[in-house]
């Protein structure tokens, strides 16, 4: 595809699986050339032994060669949880599942979410704007991960349905371990509606009922990307932990845990630039 018909200057509005692209400079996040674009079709169906789904079924264990699981210890605001996930975009050599909790009633809307929607919907929350795609999202009562990967590797270079897919394939198993039944929405669930938990579009997932459970949204840059989600089932310390090493065990041949600490001068530079500014919150 031409450079010329790449960039183009988008109003779109990322729904659920769809990622979120700058270019040619993402520094910025806020103005600028922006497109919803997807890799070649054939780039995970020529990689089968990376990856594979059979009937809905995870069938091979390898999506990334190693990985990092963080259980981030830190209790953060919005502003602050969403900065150390910019940081980890930008600085990550290797794959790292991060598990984190909020500091305070939060929720938090997707790029190109309304505040003055989510504020009528869940009053009383403070709200941050997420860099990613998806819906609005109420996290008093959920389970918050990040994946995030560095480009050049399969996962991070495929499309955005398939990369979202395969996550939220591990996720159907890692929640059926606890018994909680799950399966991938094939999208005739969609509702449209701006809250993120009344609407499954194409591999979210869904309960018996119909009922969406998790969902996530994403950001591509040319460092990486970044996947934000999110599952309906808020869990102890003990039961979060077990839940994030049997995904990390579902994406890797190679897990390993780690401790980050986010340099504080980066991540309140990012929030005093933009998560905790009016402009930013309230830009739509």
């Amino acid at each position: 595809m031409k450079m010329d018909a790449r960039l183009r200057k988008s109003k779109l509005e990322i729904l659920g699986n769809r990622d979120v692209r700058r270019e040619p400079n993402d520094s910025s996040g806020v103005d600028g050339e922006w497109a919803v674009e997807d890799p070649p079709s054939g780039l995970f169906r020529d990689a089968p032994r990376i990856a594979n789904l059979q009937s809905g079924k995870y069938s091979e264990r390898v999506i990334f060669q190693k990985m990092q699981l963080w259980i981030d210890p830190v209790e953060r605001t919005g502003p602050e949880a969403m900065a150390v996930d910019e940081w980890l975009l930008e600085t990550l050599e290797l794959p790292v599942l991060r598990v984190y909790r909020w500091l305070g009633e939060w929720g938090s809307i997707g790029y190109f979410g309304s505040v003055a929607d989510a504020r009528a919907a869940f009053p009383g929350l403070d709200w941050v704007r997420r860099w990613t795609g998806g819906g609005t999202v109420d996290h008093r009562a959920d389970w918050t991960y990040s994946v995030v990967a560095p480009a050049g590797g399969l996962w991070a270079g495929g499309r955005g349905a398939e990369s979202y897919r395969l996550v939220h394939a591990a996720l159907v198993e890692v929640l059926a371990a606890e018994g909680i039944e799950a399966r991938l929405s094939e999208g005739t669930e969609e509702t449209a509606a701006a809250l993120c938990f009344e609407n499954p579009v194409g591999h979210d997932l869904i309960d018996s009922a119909g009922r969406k459970l998790a969902g996530a949204g994403q950001r591509r840059t040319r460092r990486g990307l970044l996947h934000q989600g999110s599952v309906a089932a808020a869990c102890e310390s003990a039961v979060s932990a077990a839940r994030a090493a049997r995904l990390v065990a579902l994406l890797t041949g190679n897990g390993q845990p780690c401790d980050f600490v986010p340099p504080e001068d980066r991540i309140l530079r990012k929030v005093a630039e933009r998560y905790a500014l009016s402009n930013w919150t309230d830009r739509r």
